[in-house]
């Protein structure tokens, strides 16, 4: 159990900070009518891979907060350079022919280390923002290259790809689209790519990706390929379960694609900057896209920004059009902006000059081998991961896959266990994610397995 016992003060101030945080705070991806009764947890500090509580309680953060504190909490450098930043040029804008150097400086980092040439940056505040902008880009471009009714975006059951109207109707998971009255019109989805849970008994993993391939070719045809403009796809799925592709499914995809012309679409929200064992997903698994879209880790989540970068064959044409209409009629206010910029800029340089890519293809073996432990317990079906992100599965009853009843909330009930020994891991469904800060050393992931078994162990005590 976490040995930390808060203080009657600590306990008090609590107290009234989660009376106001009830009475106040409208909170996302949260059960609202259950929140009153349930008491937030406050998050005061943080160092390095660990977190405390107002409460003087620690935790070792293993899921980076929501996948993206690449650096931990307490960087020095990143901190200067949003102070820095702030006392400089502490806002302004990119309309109208506008710039900053940071904006411009980070744009050319970006190009430089994109897995396939790009040749243009356009900056936004979230992974849902830059997504929403792929899509109007695709919708854009076709009317560029004069094949306006190539618009339906294809994306993937199970995906999960933000929250705004149109990146929330891209996401394959039904509370993103439950009574919002979602997905919109032109977006579809096919089979998730995930061969444990969906393959068809004795198929391999080869097999069922060519069997994905072969529906996702089947499906354009049905829709008409005049029609269908952009796949979207993460090179993991992440919220949907740390879904890790089968063995060709990219290769084989990607040669549909092709064949009709089919822009693609890397959301690397996620997987970007050194999480797969590679700077980007797209070169673990072999992507090449047109349109690529990034966050989280681009500031290691320490100010809000997201990028996404086009190929010039998108470039070429959306700036043609742009000059027949008078204006490109899409951006933000803060897109570019000078203070999320400097900061985005000095987190590339820091895994550059920390050569932290390196440390995560180091310990990574360590990470995963800790994770593959797990795959002989009583109540784990599945395993999976690559790079410093994983997940387990629980089943209740592993030989047969067969999943816990739902209203137990199982992999809900392991992740609160956790909670309870000082670690912080996500479920999603029964599903349990690990994603830790890529600095996590090889002694803090000991640790952080250890907190785990204790977990483990007091879950399947509860189900005994």
């Amino acid at each position: 159990m976490n040995a930390s016992i808060p203080t009657a003060a600590l306990q008090a101030a609590h107290a009234e900070r989660a009376a106001n945080d009830i009475a106040a705070h409208l909170h996302p991806f949260t059960n609202l009518a259950a929140h009153p009764q349930v008491d937030p947890l406050v998050m005061e500090r943080g160092d390095g891979i660990y977190v405390e509580d107002d409460q003087g309680r620690r935790y070792l953060e293993a899921m980076s907060g929501l996948w993206c504190v690449s650096l931990g909490f307490s960087n020095a450098r990143l901190a200067k350079a949003g102070s820095d930043a702030l006392h400089t040029l502490p806002c302004y804008h990119t309309f109208n022919h506008r710039s900053n150097a940071a904006a411009i400086a980070l744009a050319e980092k970006l190009l430089s280390m994109a897995p396939v040439p790009m040749s243009k940056v356009f900056f936004a505040n979230s992974g849902s923002e830059a997504n929403d902008t792929a899509v109007k880009l695709v919708w854009y471009y076709h009317n560029a290259i004069g094949k306006p009714g190539k618009k339906k975006i294809i994306a993937r059951r199970n995906a999960y790809h933000g929250v705004t109207v149109a990146a929330a109707s891209l996401s394959g998971l039904v509370p993103n689209h439950r009574d919002f009255d979602l997905p919109i019109d032109r977006v579809l989805h096919v089979d998730c790519p995930h061969h444990y849970r969906y393959a068809e008994p004795g198929e391999t993993e080869e097999a069922f990706a060519t069997r994905l391939a072969d529906a996702l070719e089947q499906r354009i045809l049905a829709e008409g390929p005049d029609t269908v403009g952009a796949f979207i796809a993460e090179p993991v799925m992440g919220a949907g379960g740390v879904l890790v592709p089968p063995a060709t499914y990219f290769e084989k995809v990607q040669a549909v694609l092709r064949k009709y012309e089919v822009l693609l679409i890397a959301d690397e929200v996620i997987c970007g900057f050194c999480r797969t064992g590679e700077m980007f997903g797209s070169t673990t698994f072999g992507l090449q896209p047109d349109i690529l879209t990034a966050a989280k880790a681009l500031s290691s989540g320490y100010v809000p920004i997201s990028a996404v970068m086009v190929s010039e064959q998108v470039h070429a044409a959306v700036a043609a059009n742009s000059g027949k209409i008078g204006t490109f009629g899409h951006g933000f206010t803060y897109s570019g902006h000078p203070v999320t910029a400097a900061v985005a800029l000095e987190t590339l340089r820091i895994y550059e000059d920390e050569q932290v890519l390196a440390h995560v293809q180091a310990v990574a073996p360590q990470f995963q081998a800790g994770l593959r432990r797990y795959a002989g317990h009583p109540h784990v079906g599945e395993v999976r991961g690559v790079g410093l992100i994983g997940a387990l599965e629980l089943a209740a009853d592993p030989a047969k896959r067969m999943p816990f009843d739902a209203a137990m909330k199982a992999g809900a009930r392991l992740a609160e266990l956790a909670l309870q020994e000082g670690l912080i891991v996500r479920a999603m469904g029964d599903a349990v994610a690990f994603c830790p800060p890529l600095i996590i050393t090889p002694a803090q992931i000991d640790e952080m397995f250890e907190r785990f078994d204790r977990a483990m162990v007091r879950f399947e005590a509860s189900l005994a």
